[in-house]
């Protein structure tokens, strides 16, 4: 059974695109088959993976738009088990198109459909706001997760976040459960770290909805994305590497999975 997993967050900086990659290299290392969706017109998830996002000839734009069934846009890794549909800078309009159409909402859930069953995981990547890419990431999504930095105001944000799914679901009538919300860039130096993660505790109480991995602020895990090369790649032994790995043997303790 798939599930596609959007990765969100109207923050920047937050660890959404190095979220993506490294669980999505963690679960297709695991055995599972992944694709990862590059909704973001930097494109920071499909270099990551050494992609010369220039050069491309399909991209998740031109399947979104009707030019080409997304099957051709859909390209292998170098890892094995995990593929790509890439984005670059073309996508950066893609907001505007698609909020002149009608059923503009579905537009994304459409495209995704005849790939959707050969992967047993796919995430999206999605830019750092909450406009139509994102309402349609909610629409086309099975579940949610959500990347906090360990920074002031991270409660604040996610609180805002989460009243937005909900109010996608209300108006659109799709209801997109919350996966989990990761603790990110995590400095177990800092009292204000501490503080954070103290405060997410209380607010998720016994909800299960907070991972019990922290991603660690891992100078690895910031270096990898300019070698085009996952973390767990680039540098298995990291910790950055480790609470990856973890947080994938998480997401498939939760599904029930092995």
């Amino acid at each position: 059974m798939s599930e596609v997993i959007a990765v969100m967050n109207q923050k920047g900086g937050c660890g959404k695109t190095t979220t993506v990659v490294n669980t999505a290299t963690s679960l297709a290392i695991m055995g599972k088959t992944v694709l990862v969706v590059d909704m973001d017109p930097q494109a920071n998830a499909t270099t990551s993976f050494g992609i010369d996002k220039k050069s491309l000839k399909n991209t998740i734009y031109d399947a979104i738009i009707g030019d080409i069934n997304v099957k051709k846009a859909t390209i292998p890794t170098f890892i094995k088990n995990l593929f790509i549909i890439p984005s670059n800078i073309s996508l950066s309009g893609v907001g505007v198109e698609l909020s002149q159409k009608e059923n503009y909402h579905i537009i994304l859930k459409e495209t995704l459909k005849d790939v959707i069953p050969l992967f047993d995981y796919i995430f999206i990547d999605l830019p750092p706001s909450l406009g139509v890419i994102t309402v349609n990431a909610l629409v086309a999504s099975d579940s949610v997760l959500i990347p906090i930095q360990a920074e002031y105001y991270a409660l604040e944000g996610v609180a805002d976040l989460i009243d937005t799914i909900k109010l996608v679901e209300r108006r659109l009538k799709s209801p997109t459960p919350i996966k989990g919300v990761l603790l990110t860039l995590y400095d177990r130096r800092t009292r204000l770290s501490k503080d954070v993660y103290k405060e997410l505790k209380i607010y998720f109480g016994e909800s299960n909805l907070l991972f019990k991995t922290i991603i660690p602020r891992n100078i690895r895990l910031a270096e990898a994305p300019s070698f085009g090369k996952p973390c767990l790649i680039y540098d298995p032994e990291s910790t950055g590497t480790k609470a990856y790995l973890n947080l994938a043997k998480e997401i498939l303790e939760r599904d029930g999975s092995d």
